[in-house]
């Protein structure tokens, strides 16, 4: 078995999305928290914490200017537009990935409870390239979100996606395993998809998650549905080989209807007929528009990968490493 030498250098990559409310408190104890695995030598005195503002549309940008000013920790990257949770994740890895030889990713209000870091970071020096982080539960949850997450995992399992159940985008990856993941050039990310993919050793770290202190979450039923919809068009034409299953059921119903409609006649039974036919078209015209619309979720983000179009762009660059080279 592979095991590193310690002493790492470190960049904490910390996404941010309107999070002035909470930013202040967060970096402080992020910093703190880096500043202990310095003391006990996990993480070498280069290592580094990565803001990265997703468009924001508060002050989250003029706090992270004032939190690089006071700090040399600190790390600020600003995107031209929002880009969404994924695109800034990435981002920070990938800006990372010049500097350091590994990173852990963590949202911005750290219900993620940042004392896993250790755990991560041994099982990193242990020899592996990836590390999860997977949630002990789900209690902080509303009961909407646990059963909508359940649902999730088990649709991604069932649609052939190598994903870990109750898993987060708080994890660990090497240089290594950043650079194998910046040749996937997709557009529509699902990184809890993606990174497992990769194929490199990986580990699971448990961790707890605590309840929102400061602020609301920005991760909203929209961008939940959307980032779902990425995970699922992204690793399976499970759906559209369902569409066709349902395209041949459909018309075997209704040969099973002429034929029964031909009985009928012949034996002169008396029947209003409209019941059977409204239930016919209703379910008939239901199943023509969901696959319309699973086909086209298909066609538009096959439309969105062939443009090509750059993830993001930085608007803005805070980093002493890049002043002083």
């Amino acid at each position: 078995m592979t095991v590193r030498k310690k002493m790492g250098t470190l960049y904490i990559v910390v996404p941010c999305y309107n999070e002035e409310e909470a930013l202040e408190e967060s970096a402080k104890s992020l910093m703190k928290k880096l500043e202990e695995l310095k003391e006990k030598s996990l993480v070498s005195e280069k290592s580094r914490i990565v803001f990265v503002d997703d468009g924001s549309k508060d002050q989250t940008w003029s706090l992270i200017e004032n939190l690089y000013q006071k700090h040399e920790s600190i790390i600020g990257l600003r995107f031209a537009h929002n880009r969404g949770h994924q695109n800034a994740i990435l981002a920070g890895m990938m800006y990372a990935k010049g500097f350091c030889d590994f990173t852990i990713t963590i949202d911005a209000d750290l219900q993620q409870d940042i004392n896993a870091m250790e755990l991560f970071i041994e099982e990193y020096y242990a020899g592996n390239e990836i590390v999860y982080g997977v949630r002990n539960s789900r209690d902080t949850d509303s009961f909407f979100k646990k059963f909508t997450a359940t649902v999730f995992y088990k649709t991604m399992h069932f649609l052939g996606c190598n994903i870990y159940g109750n898993s987060a985008d708080y994890r660990l990856m090497s240089a290594k395993a950043l650079d194998a993941l910046s040749e996937y050039g997709e557009v529509n990310l699902f990184l809890r998809g993606i990174i497992p993919d990769i194929g490199l050793k990986t580990s699971v770290v448990h961790f707890e998650v605590f309840p929102r202190m400061q602020g609301e979450s920005k991760y909203s039923l929209t961008k939940m549905v959307t980032l779902a919809a990425d995970g699922i068009t992204s690793f399976s034409i499970k759906p559209i080989r369902m569409v066709f299953a349902l395209g041949i059921l459909a018309l075997l119903v209704g040969f099973i209807m002429i034929i029964h409609v031909f009985y009928e006649h012949y034996f002169g039974t008396t029947v209003s007929g409209w019941s059977s036919i409204l239930v016919s078209i209703w379910l008939l015209g239901g199943a023509v528009l969901l696959s319309l619309g699973i086909i086209g979720e298909y066609v538009g983000r096959n439309y969105m990968e062939t443009k090509k179009r750059p993830r993001y762009y930085f608007w803005d660059v805070l980093s002493r490493e890049e002043e002083n080279e």
